[in-house]
């Protein structure tokens, strides 16, 4: 089904062809059709707030299909974006399972489908199906595992130069790019977005990717960044 968004839509968990590739959603089929019992599959378009930090947790979104921003804010209206979740992962699952709110918020950056649950309908299901806690364990220890990950590279990394040529490396990583002499990342973020990613401003983020180009170490053709000399984009990363 096509939705208005321009999706896909997979009405049925148990036919998503996508579920043995992504850690929540490989589940044993009693399990798999007592969570599609409770979840409500929707669309979002591209800017839509799934929940905010700070808000009593409704409960968990399990992302389908698109992109999203997690993001904190200080009080002086500051954005840092912790990390973009892909498809597979679970949002607002440590504040539903704890009953504490929201600790950031959730925004998507692409049209998106998502699968909610009502934290009390998940909890329940968490009782009853003991293989669904290992999946829930298994995500909050990778969660934990990527926090420790961003405050590495956000606390020991010494220049907003060095931070953008780790952020740009792990990107490759991720999409499957990192073996390939000139990897191709589709950028989907604003300088804006990427400077809340790394911890600096928007200027400093325009002025660093002029000087990668100007130095022939990346090369844009629309919204694709050609990466043209990873060694010497590696050796940013170096202290």
């Amino acid at each position: 089904m096509i939705s208005p968004y321009g999706l896909d839509i997979v009405e049925s968990c148990l036919t998503c062809k996508m579920r043995v590739e992504r850690l929540f959603c490989d589940l044993p089929n009693a399990a798999l059709q007592a969570f599609e019992n409770i979840k409500y599959a929707t669309a979002y378009p591209k800017g839509a707030v799934l929940f905010v930090e700070g808000q009593a947790p409704r409960g968990i979104f399990v992302l389908c299909k698109g992109k999203v921003k997690l993001s904190i804010c200080a009080s002086d209206g500051k954005t840092l974006i912790l990390k973009i979740a892909e498809p597979g992962e679970v949002l607002g699952l440590s504040a539903s399972v704890s009953g504490k709110a929201y600790e950031l918020t959730a925004e998507t950056i692409d049209p998106c489908q998502v699968n909610f649950v009502k934290r009390e309908d998940f909890l329940r299901f968490l009782r009853d199906h003991s293989e669904a806690c290992f999946k829930v364990a298994e995500q909050l220890s990778e969660k934990y595992n990527a926090a420790c990950h961003e405050v590495r590279s956000l606390g020991l990394s010494h220049s907003a130069a060095e931070k953008l040529a780790k952020l740009l490396l792990e990107w490759c990583s991720k999409n499957g790019e990192a073996a390939k002499q000139e990897p191709r990342l589709k950028i989907a973020l604003t300088h804006e977005e990427i400077a809340q990613m790394i911890g600096t401003s928007r200027e400093t983020v325009t002025r660093l990717f002029a000087d990668l180009k100007k130095r022939q170490i990346v090369q844009s053709k629309g919204s694709t960044l050609i990466i043209r000399n990873k060694s010497a984009l590696r050796q940013l990363t170096v202290s």
